[in-house]
């Protein structure tokens, strides 16, 4: 019995020493109280508790569902630049109200396709015998009483398009440089006066040379240097960036000449051509925005 009561006073004791150095006693089979973090009062900061919705991807979460979709930017389409060493693509027809606001700068043959292609609009700016060469100072328009140049005259008003077909009177000049030259200084006069049109060179459609022949026409007057012009042409509106027609292929028959039925004097086209002609302008068309963005 003494025995026992010493041993109760001396568990007595070891508790009170326990006590007084702050430790506890855990039961048994309890587990202790996680171990808390000091290091925001031993740095002498308040403690903050981290809210685990704060970013945290809990437990079991996607973190594809968690993560914010950026979404894609769209691209803008790219815009092709026009191709000036092209001809004109074909497109569908336009109706013959288009020429409204066009003006049609040529000789004879553009004469000709005004009064018989049943176009009934644009501007006749033309003149029997004119080149290229003379453009810039034969006097050919009369216009209140009083003699223009017909650039001076197309420069009186403005025009949505403008359509050029000179070529054949300058078949009997041995002078390619000047013809290039001369074609590239007419279209800096034209766009200078007609900054908001649409130029269009045409190509010169061929001749038929036995026609010529038989008839007493000109022996200068060959397919041959005829395509050469057109390749100067192609150069002048892709140099001026300009638009180019290739009517040529369209009249060319086998032997690359203008089919004989087409025209009395081998030159000049017949109405049932010249209907034609219009076709293909109605059926070859560009705006300006296509051009110039």
């Amino acid at each position: 019995m003494r025995d026992t009561i010493r041993g109760m006073i001396l568990l007595a004791g070891m508790a009170g020493m326990l006590a007084l150095s702050g430790c506890t006693v855990a039961a048994a089979g309890q587990a202790q109280a996680p171990h808390s973090d000091t290091s925001s009062w031993q740095s002498g900061q308040p403690h903050q508790e981290t809210d685990p919705s704060d970013g945290a991807i809990e437990e079991g979460e996607d973190q594809e569902t968690v993560q914010e979709e950026v979404p894609e930017k769209e691209s803008e389409p790219v815009k092709r630049a026009y191709d000036f060493s092209q001809p004109v693509p074909e497109g569908p027809a336009v109706e013959n109200d288009y020429f409204e606001d066009a003006a049609f700068i040529g000789d004879s043959r553009t004469d000709g396709f005004m009064i018989y292609s049943g176009i009934g609009c644009g501007e006749n700016l033309t003149s029997n015998g004119l080149s290229i060469f003379t453009l810039q100072k034969k006097k050919a328009i009369t216009i209140d009483g009083e003699e223009y140049t017909l650039l001076d005259a197309l420069a009186k008003k403005q025009y949505g398009k403008v359509y050029i077909s000179l070529g054949v009177n300058e078949l009997g000049y041995a002078n390619d440089k000047g013809f290039y030259e001369a074609y590239c200084q007419a279209i800096d006069i034209i766009r200078a006066s007609q900054p908001n049109a649409v130029i269009y060179i045409q190509g010169l459609i061929p001749i038929n040379e036995d026609v010529i022949a038989a008839t007493g026409g000109a022996k200068y007057l060959t397919n041959e240097h005829l395509l050469v012009y057109n390749d100067l042409m192609k150069q002048v509106a892709e140099e001026k960036r300009v638009a180019f027609l290739d009517l040529n292929p369209q009249f060319a028959g086998p032997d690359g000449q203008l089919p004989e039925e087409a025209s009395g004097d081998g030159v000049h086209l017949r109405a049932s051509y010249c209907k034609q002609w219009l076709e293909y302008l109605k059926t070859h068309t560009v705006s300006y925005e296509e051009l110039y963005g």
